[in-house]
């Protein structure tokens, strides 16, 4: 290991080789567990440039980082999205990923078909319309199965991202797991999260990973998957060749293989999803970033933060 990508290993042993950027704190639907109806958004003058982002993810990779990944809110919101993914296409990374509702998703994949965003992670909490937008707010269940299918017809890398609620749409269970065998493409199903609008309600819709697997285990065979060690979900091969996934958020947290920092809209490098703490990266050189990045990595924590006083939307998925 070069002695650059050494300065992004804490006193753990943890690489830190993933770069989360959330683009900006705004989003078109209005999830139950991550939004007010009505939110208060940053504003626009506040997020930091495409060409911000660029030269700072660019000097992040130089000294170590291999994989990022866009953000939100949702990231599709802004109007130079393109030329975010533009400029991060030219840099050396492994991989370069995208999270997303999906609503605005279909304009861009022409054009992101011709960039080295190959990745897509899509938000999809119901496969019924009317349990869609009793969790969304909103009535945009065809345009999400249209995003999805049409990526995955032009051979990006889609993954489902499932919140899974008590009460709400965990006796959908099955019907992704046979969704998914159909059109093969895998499904991560997440822990609900005790952050923001989901604090008061999270001991009425929480459902553990133990508990989803329990319950698939009813009428399901799982094959272990191999993950990397530093991946956030347990990966299997279902008996009907399903592809699915468990992120254990809340009941075993991955804080210990752990190795992603974060950036935020406006620029700031922050250690933890959980942590409030950061340093604006726009006004540094490069040489800077050699003393900036040992303070930021040493404050990551090895254990979960149980606290985290800013919304979902507000810090990034």
């Amino acid at each position: 290991m070069s002695m650059l990508k050494r300065r992004l290993v804490d006193k753990y042993g943890r690489r830190m080789r993933k770069l989360r950027i959330s683009l900006l704190d705004a989003c078109n639907l209005r999830c139950l567990y991550c939004m007010p109806e009505h939110p208060v958004f940053m504003p626009q003058k506040d997020w930091a440039s495409a060409a911000d982002l660029t030269r700072i993810t660019r000097n992040l990779v130089e000294l170590g980082i291999e994989e990022v990944r866009l953000t939100g809110g949702e990231p599709l919101l802004r109007k130079d999205f393109m030329e975010i993914v533009t400029g991060l296409s030219a840099l050396p990374i492994k991989k370069l990923g995208l999270t997303t509702n999906a609503l605005l998703l279909v304009p861009h994949l022409p054009l992101l078909r011709h960039t080295r965003l190959q990745f897509l992670n899509i938000s999809l909490d119901s496969l019924d319309r009317d349990n869609f937008f009793r969790i969304t707010r909103r009535d945009e269940f065809s345009t999400v199965i249209d995003a999805i299918l049409t990526a995955k017809a032009l051979g990006f890398r889609v993954k489902i991202n499932t919140v899974i609620m008590k009460g709400i749409n965990d006796h959908e269970l099955p019907d992704f797991v046979e969704w998914s065998a159909v059109h093969d493409i895998p499904v991560r199903f997440l822990e609900v999260m005790n952050i923001g609008v989901m604090k008061a309600r999270f001991h009425e819709h929480f459902l553990s990973v133990s508990d989803m697997m329990t319950i698939l285990g009813a009428e399901y065979r799982f094959s272990a998957l191999n993950s990397l060690p530093d991946s956030t979900s347990r990966n299997f091969l279902v008996s009907n060749n399903a592809k699915i996934g468990f992120i254990a958020s809340e009941s075993n947290p991955f804080c210990t293989g752990c190795s992603r920092l974060r950036l935020t809209p406006k620029g700031q490098i922050r250690p933890c999803l959980f942590m409030e703490a950061g340093i604006d990266l726009k006004p540094l050189t490069p040489e800077e970033y050699l003393d900036v990045l040992p303070t930021i990595i040493a404050m990551k924590p090895i254990k979960r933060i149980f606290h985290q006083p800013q919304p979902m939307y507000q810090i990034g998925g």
